[in-house]
């Protein structure tokens, strides 16, 4: 799918393509429930890997329990390349998203993502979100715990400012952090900088603002007619060429929108290109 030089070193041992799969949308309406096709879903999942795309991201929350269950049903047996990145410490009352960073809440939902995925260890195992009742330190703790026990391999942050991943990183090694960005919300700038200078992957969520950044954003759609691309092209190639850190992972329910996704990662942006969408001010 890409050149060899569009790989990344998770951890520095685990080799993802850079262009990876986001599987949020394999659920129901709301990040709830069954697909409603989910023979369709079944069968996206397993293009994604015919694309030759090796990281794909869940949580137990999709659903919940639903995105794990559908990918272990399209893909167990799995690859041996396929890089699986789940996450804990949501909890989804009544379709709310509340955090649960609680130690024991870690661990359970850790052991219950491994049985559902029908892994023995988990590659990467991300901490979801920072809960505001439970210090970071024993939240990490945990995961740290469960890296010492192998259940994970490696450990990765969500929703993290670079204070939090700098507390993080005392405890235990952090190899990725996965916070929203995209070319019209650059809040975490200084977080992808800092995962840059200390060999962190920076997992952008929401690459493509929803599907906004496509309709609404006139420079994107300009720009995309120099490239003969869509306007979610020159967006997933933007990122790419913003930084070697950057592991964007669009996730759709629909295949075309996949196959769409996956040509950006050959898509170079000129320089001229790239600086006129980083300076412009989105709508």
């Amino acid at each position: 799918m890409t050149h060899p030089n569009e790989q990344f070193l998770i951890g520095g041992d685990l080799p993802a393509h850079r262009l990876g799969f986001g599987a949020m949308h394999v659920t129901g309406s709301g990040v709830l429930g069954d697909p409603r096709d989910r023979k369709g879903a079944v069968a996206l999942l397993r293009r994604v890997v015919e694309l030759g795309i090796n990281l794909l991201d869940t949580a137990d929350a999709y659903g919940p329990e639903v995105s794990e269950r559908i990918i272990a049903e399209a893909l167990h047996p799995y690859p041996p390349n396929l890089l699986i990145a789940t996450k804990g410490g949501y909890t989804r009352p009544s379709g709310q998203w509340v955090p649960d960073g609680r130690p024991q809440h870690l661990t359970d939902a850790c052991e219950a993502s491994l049985r559902r995925l029908k892994l023995e260890r988990i590659d990467l195992y991300q901490f979801h979100t920072p809960d505001p009742r439970v210090p970071i330190e024993d939240s990490i703790g945990a995961l740290a715990q469960l890296r010492t026990s192998g259940k994970v391999r490696h450990v990765g942050v969500s929703n993290f400012s670079v204070e939090q991943i700098e507390r993080a990183r005392a405890i235990v090694p952090i190899v990725s952090v996965q916070n929203h960005y995209n070319v019209a919300y650059r809040s975490s700038e200084p977080v992808l900088k800092y995962c840059e200078r200390h060999g962190l992957g920076f997992i952008p969520f929401y690459p493509l603002g929803y599907g906004r950044l496509s309709q609404h954003n006139r420079m994107l759609r300009k720009v995309a007619r120099r490239y003969g691309a869509t306007a979610s092209q020159i967006a997933l190639a933007w990122l790419l060429k913003h930084s070697p850190a950057m592991l964007p992972i669009p996730g759709t329910s629909r295949t075309a929108h996949l196959e769409e996704n996956v040509r950006a990662a050959s898509l170079e942006l000129s320089d001229a290109d790239f600086l006129e969408l980083k300076e412009s001010v989105p709508e």
